[in-house]
């Protein structure tokens, strides 16, 4: 037996092995990137050091009590992490894993916002208020629970006819999830920064705290005035002009790569006033 060669084989087949378990662990870091769950993992290495810490220093009390906290960690954490669990194996299911075509995302990208720019022209010349709301990494799905399912194709006359005032899903958020309409009527949360403007209603203050609590993306059309505004990471952009409401949701809405920064698939004439 030549023990050189099993030796190599081994030490191949161990690198292997630790690339492989370093790619599936990279791919979820990437998949709970910019979640609430992220969040929760820290809380979860901090938990970890204390148990480590226990026992390099014989702490009885505390390792008994770190023991009992990780018998029902895994419940707990399947629990926790049930939308991102699922949503990596709904991507699992579609082999949509670990490999994307960049051209088939940035397509559906300018597509929604093709579909969106449609409805806002519409609304912004007839001065009908709307609360546009873009899911990211952050699950929505406490607000999605408070309104109307819909589960319908992202299209612009969808969005038009639900806020078409004195109907029923009139009041309130659209939320949308890739190319779906995932529900209507949602109540958000109202931010409480007591720099906005007082000039700025209760759909400006609902889609700026969704941005404050998530990385979703508010597209708010004024009731008052028909003029569009975008809020993102709890700041909001008003009187946004065409041309930058496409850029910038391109920009946010774009899986993030390095890339050759690629222009959008459509031009848009803009909305008249």
């Amino acid at each position: 037996m030549d023990l050189t060669a099993f030796t190599l084989g081994d030490t191949v087949k161990e690198i292997v092995d630790i690339l492989i378990v370093s790619y599936i662990v990279y791919q979820l870091l990437i998949l709970l990137r910019g979640t609430r769950a992220i969040q929760l993992m820290k809380g979860i290495i901090i938990v970890v050091a204390i148990w480590a810490f226990s026992i390099w220093f014989d702490l009885n009390t505390l390792q008994w009590l770190m023991n009992q906290m990780f018998n029902i960690g895994v419940i707990a954490l399947i629990i926790i992490f049930q939308p991102e669990l699922r949503r990596a194996l709904e991507q699992l299911g579609r082999g949509r894993m670990f490999s994307r075509t960049n051209a088939e995302e940035d397509q559906m990208v300018s597509q929604r916002i093709g579909q969106l720019l449609k409805a806002v022209n519409y609304l912004c010349n007839r001065k009908i208020g709307a609360l546009i709301v873009f899911e990211r990494e952050t699950g929505l799905n406490e607000y999605i629970e408070s309104g109307i399912h819909i589960g319908a194709e992202l299209s612009s006359e969808i969005l038009i006819n639900i806020f078409i005032p004195n109907t029923p899903l009139h009041d309130g958020a659209i939320i949308i999830r890739q190319n779906e309409i995932v529900a209507a009527a949602c109540y958000l949360p109202l931010s409480e920064n007591p720099f906005i403007s007082k000039e700025l209603g209760t759909r400006h203050r609902a889609g700026i705290g969704l941005s404050e609590m998530s990385d979703g993306i508010s597209v708010i059309v004024s009731e008052e005035t028909g003029t569009v505004s975008l809020a993102i990471n709890g700041l909001v952009v008003r009187d946004i002009k065409e041309e930058s409401l496409i850029s910038k949701l391109y920009e946010e809405l774009r899986p993030k790569r390095k890339t050759i920064e690629r222009k959008p698939f459509f031009k848009w004439k803009g909305w008249k006033r």
